[in-house]
């Protein structure tokens, strides 16, 4: 027996898409000063609630603010452990992930010999006071050079620490440190600090139980990763690898990677060969996402950034800030979409930029070793939504030019406030508001296509003494359509769900 024909267009948002904003590249944004008179900053951090611990490096000091501004204290004084001068020091600080009952940080810094140490702190009885003798020492690597000490370290999602080791120094790897598997320089570095004492090595990291590669290792051929962070939404890692004389590089590691990356130096710089001898085809290295010259760019010596995931500025949602330490340009990756990044170069703050923090709403703090911190904050802050009309189409709040897109492709000529689609897709609008242009939420259009006709709301000549809808609807205001099923006065995904349980998904069988 045949079944009659359905049809059905529906618009579904909530049930099938998560709505989000996006910014369009370049967004508006601008450096705020936020704090002022800190002695050679690195590195800025919190520990889950509104206090925010900044690592002075030659200090050897931690000295805590708060997210209004305001200075509550010492927290911890290294001097006497940490030696000073050019890139050593206090370099690094990650918060255990259960620390607020546990108590425990971890630091990066160089000691007196010159060597990194990976060294974990309690907070004392004083949540504003470390206890300064409750130190127990994770690692200690000798380091042959001054330079290259890498210093961040930070926790990942899986729970476990990463550690960023650059190649050691000098210049040129002389050594050829970062390839070699059985040194721990040049090297991410991914430990259990709770599975054993101090440390144990995760089952899941890629040389577990091999002899001929060191089992910390997770990934090789780094540089000198200077400051690396994780997508708080997503798990990716982003790495700033700062680059010998012509190249800097960023390196994405999505969040699905089992470890075992070889970023390539010495054997590459970026993607340019640079020290050939004794290496693999280039199809065994892993390559940067984005790559900056010196000489053209400006560049010198790049600072890895974060994603913003903070809650004020929703059009800069999954935009990846970052910086050059000389040019002093923030620059942004923002996603076009397709996989890849569109890049813009945003605002120029002068050189000395060395790191992006995060307080615990995910907003984006800008750390200048020359003294100071920003905040980072959206000028435009414009976030226009797009939603259904009721009567088959699309509208956008007002603005005062409007681009509609179709599964990220400009529709030719769809230029007006609302838009009524007629395939099924992912629609967004980007809209013009006299000051920037932002991109509005997405909203997921699905066709269910057959005989055409009555597919919304409103309709008219519809045969009344059809089953179900015959295809002689038409659009008009005023209709009670034989298509809605659930009778609520809308042909929805209440209506689909009723026809599929009554007929089956073939409608002709």
């Amino acid at each position: 027996m045949n079944k009659p024909a359905f049809v059905l267009a529906i618009i579904l948002s909530s049930v099938t898409f998560n709505s989000y904003s996006q910014a369009l590249s370049p967004p508006d944004i601008e450096l705020v000063s936020f704090y002022t008179g800190l002695a050679s900053p690195v590195g800025i951090y919190n520990c889950g609630d509104t206090r925010l611990f900044v690592l002075e490096q030659s200090q050897g000091d931690i000295e805590i603010i708060n997210t209004a501004g305001t200075y509550i204290g010492k927290f911890l004084d290294l001097t006497g452990l940490v030696s000073t001068g050019g890139e050593r020091g206090l370099l690094g600080m990650a918060f255990h992930p259960n620390y607020s009952t546990n108590g425990y940080f971890y630091l990066n810094y160089t000691n007196t010999g010159g060597s990194t140490v990976i060294v974990r702190y309690q907070v004392s009885a004083d949540p504003n006071i470390a206890n300064a003798a409750s130190a127990t020492i994770l690692l200690t690597i000798p380091q042959p050079y001054s330079n290259h000490n890498g210093g961040h370290l930070a926790f990942g999602p899986d729970g476990f620490l990463y550690i960023g080791m650059g190649d050691g120094g000098a210049s040129g790897d002389p050594e050829n440190r970062s390839q070699n598997p059985m040194a721990l320089l040049g090297k991410m570095l991914r430990i259990d600090i709770d599975g054993g004492s101090p440390y144990s090595i995760p089952p899941s990291n890629p040389f577990f139980g091999q002899t001929d590669t060191l089992p910390e290792i997770w990934s090789l051929g780094l540089r000198n990763p200077w400051k690396f962070s994780f997508d708080a939404v997503t798990g990716d890692m982003w790495i700033g690898d700062v680059g010998q004389n012509v190249l800097e590089e960023i390196n994405l590691e999505p969040a699905s990677s089992i470890g075992g990356n070889n970023w390539g130096w010495k054997c590459y710089e970026g993607t340019s060969s640079f020290s050939l001898s004794g290496c693999q085809p280039s199809s065994f290295y892993d390559f940067p996402v984005k790559v900056y010259n010196h000489g053209s760019d400006g560049f010198c010596s790049i600072t890895g950034g974060t994603v913003y995931r903070g809650q004020n500025y929703p059009s800069l949602d999954g935009i990846y800030f970052f910086a050059d330490y000389c040019d002093g340009s923030v620059i942004a990756l923002t996603p076009n979409g397709n996989g890849g990044y569109n890049e813009s170069s945003l605002f120029e703050s002068g050189a000395g930029i060395v790191m992006f923090g995060e307080d615990l709403n995910g907003e984006i703090y800008v750390v200048k070793n020359t003294g100071s911190i920003f905040k980072l904050q959206d000028t435009c802050p414009f976030y226009p939504e797009i939603a259904s009309n009721g009567i088959g189409g699309l509208v956008s709040e007002p603005g005062n030019q409007y681009w509609w897109y179709r599964n990220n492709e400009l529709i030719n000529g769809a230029n007006s406030q609302s838009f009524i689609p007629t395939q099924s897709g992912s629609y967004y609008a980007r809209v013009f508001n006299g000051s920037c242009t932002r991109q509005t939420n997405s909203f997921d259009w699905l066709v269910v296509s057959g005989i055409g006709g009555c597919t919304y709301l409103n309709a008219i000549n519809f045969n009344s003494d059809a089953a179900v809808d015959d295809g002689s609807c038409q659009f008009s205001v005023d209709c009670t359509c034989p298509a809605d099923l659930d009778v609520d006065g809308l042909i929805d995904v209440g209506d689909l769900i009723l026809f599929i349980a009554q007929f089956g998904t073939i409608c002709n069988d």
